[in-house]
């Protein structure tokens, strides 16, 4: 069966969102291990990571992923901007690693007018770099597929596994699927059929086998807007359908599954993030999944 889960704050301590992810029916959660619009942060305390181990066995949710910081751009031609995103991007798989998270999932980069080929080129050699400094680290880097807005890099399959060829310590990539970021970039999966295009296509470019997670998330917006606007599983142009394919293909079962809808309460005064959890479990037919 999919683990499910959802994004959590970690508002009041990183480990009070393991305590929010029990709460909200969780089995899975991503989080920002800091403040993700902030270059610097202090480092974690012996405390932090002692409460946040606890809580995860005593709620016995797992922290599968934390999702780096925005301001991160290993794309960039800019220097300094470039200086520090490696610098902040090892602090992000520091963090990572102390507290056990096995996935930081991080968007490539936008090239900001250089060019799509500079600027995967300058994302793989900063990886290559990072990974250096790195290399006794569990952790790995998830690629996440991005929207394409802007002079974003990471809308198209080739793209990944440009960086990918280019990055010499491949074991420690993998690929993060957002389903509202691949669908704003021209990727249909609605019709069984589109589906398994697209299957296909992913397993010919990338190899399903890279595919570590996903994020579960509709789309405000149609296909191919190349906009990035998350809503909620089934009321986005996406639709339920697509994701019971997700959900009930036995070659995905293992892996877990991510909603970052937006928060708050419903109309009838409930947790969107348990509405959608709930509806989410419900899509899942059990024969699948023997």
């Amino acid at each position: 069966m999919p683990l499910i889960g959802a994004h959590m704050s970690i508002a009041g301590g990183l480990y009070r969102a393991l305590i929010r992810g029990r709460e909200t029916g969780c089995e899975v959660i991503q989080i920002f291990t800091r403040n993700r619009n902030r270059w610097k942060s202090k480092k974690l305390s012996a405390k932090e990571i002692d409460l946040f181990h606890k809580a995860c066995d005593e709620t016995s949710v797992l922290a599968v992923a934390a999702h780096n910081s925005y301001l991160i751009n290993l794309a960039s031609a800019r220097s300094h901007v470039l200086g520090k995103s490696f610098r902040a991007l090892l602090q992000e798989l520091e963090r990572a690693e102390l507290l056990g998270i096995p996935y930081l999932v991080m968007h490539p980069g936008a090239h900001v007018g250089d060019g799509e080929k500079k600027g995967l080129r300058r994302i793989a050699d900063a990886l290559n770099r990072v990974f250096e400094r790195t290399s006794d680290y569990r952790v790995k880097i998830l690629l996440e597929m991005t929207a394409g807005q802007g002079t974003s890099l990471g809308f198209r399959l080739e793209h990944l596994a440009e960086i990918l060829e280019m990055t010499e310590s491949q074991e420690r990539l993998g690929v993060c699927m957002d389903t509202c970021h691949a669908f704003a970039a021209g990727y249909d999966f609605r019709t069984r059929k589109a589906y398994r295009q697209f299957f296909g296509e992913f397993d010919r470019i990338l190899g399903l086998n890279r595919l570590r997670l996903f994020h579960l998330n509709d789309s405000k917006n149609r296909l191919g807007s190349r906009v990035d606007r998350h809503e909620h599983p089934g009321a986005g142009f996406i639709g339920l359908k697509a994701f019971s394919f997700f959900l009930n293909d036995p070659k995905l079962g293992h892996l877990p599954f991510l909603i970052e809808t937006p928060k708050g309460k419903s109309e009838d005064g409930l947790d969107w993030d348990v509405v959608n959890l709930n509806l989410l479990r419900s899509l899942i037919k059990k024969a699948n999944h023997k």
